[in-house]
């Protein structure tokens, strides 16, 4: 097994590499597991550490959420330059939260925010993305599955972002659900021996939900209700409450 150089006495490894710093030239690749399965995405001007090459992939860590896995070389470039401007607009050329340099080939100024210039509410966010199709894997406002729909408005508001929805579950503080409200994050946990560590969602009231899911296809509001049921129907563990 490799490992990077930087966690030489941390961890145990057959061998340390130094990593290659690249970074996503394409609106949004696609971060692959060894069995070819979709386990997250880049997005464009994303950082992607590359530990090991073969044939045209890569091997190595998302930089931004900490994901390992393949990309395809070719889309990826040399280099993790600093961006200055993020994708604010959900209609872009370039998916939402896409870093970019002072130009952006095929994306208006007024799709652009400085970095550090971030949205206030991450439920509004997610609104904005009602309708996306659902796939898993994915965490763009292209597509996106439900643990990417949250990440995505976390990281538009300047929020930590973790990509699955078992690192989500600890995001904030615990509350109860008699308290919760808009803006509050649900996590229900997944079996055990599921590929996927649970079902991430935002409150958009008292009752109701945001979340991309299969079952509907897409994002959608639904009732908190409604997704209680179905989920631990399915063996999930009862809905957990965080207030960021």
């Amino acid at each position: 097994m490799l490992a990077e150089q930087a966690l030489e006495g941390l961890m145990p490894a057959e061998a340390y590499r130094r990593t290659e710093a690249m970074h996503c030239r394409v609106p949004v690749a696609d971060i692959v597991s060894d069995a070819d399965q979709r386990i997250d995405q880049l997005l464009h001007g994303e950082a992607f550490d590359v530990l090991h090459r073969r044939g045209d992939r890569a091997w190595g860590r998302a930089r931004r959420d900490g994901v390992v896995g393949w990309v395809t070389l070719d889309s990826l470039s040399p280099g993790a330059p600093l961006a200055s401007r993020r994708v604010a607009s959900v209609v872009a050329a370039l998916p939402l939260n896409a870093l970019v340099d002072e130009a952006a080939e095929g994306v208006a100024d007024a799709d652009l925010q400085p970095v550090g210039d971030f949205e206030r509410e991450p439920v509004a966010v997610a609104e904005r993305l009602l309708g996306r199709p659902h796939a898993l894997g994915a965490r763009s406002s292209f597509e996106t599955d439900c643990s990417g729909l949250v990440q995505q408005a976390l990281l538009a508001c300047g929020l930590p972002g973790p990509r699955r929805s078992a690192a989500q579950a600890d995001l904030g503080r615990p509350i109860a659900r008699e308290v919760a409200e808009r803006g509050d994050l649900v996590v229900w946990m997944a079996p055990e021996g599921d590929d996927w560590t649970g079902h991430s969602a935002i409150m958009i009231d008292a009752d109701q939900v945001i979340h991309s899911t299969g079952a509907r296809g897409g994002v959608v509001v639904e009732s908190l209700a409604e997704v209680e049921a179905r989920l631990t129907g399915d063996g999930y563990a009862p809905a957990v409450f965080r207030r960021l």
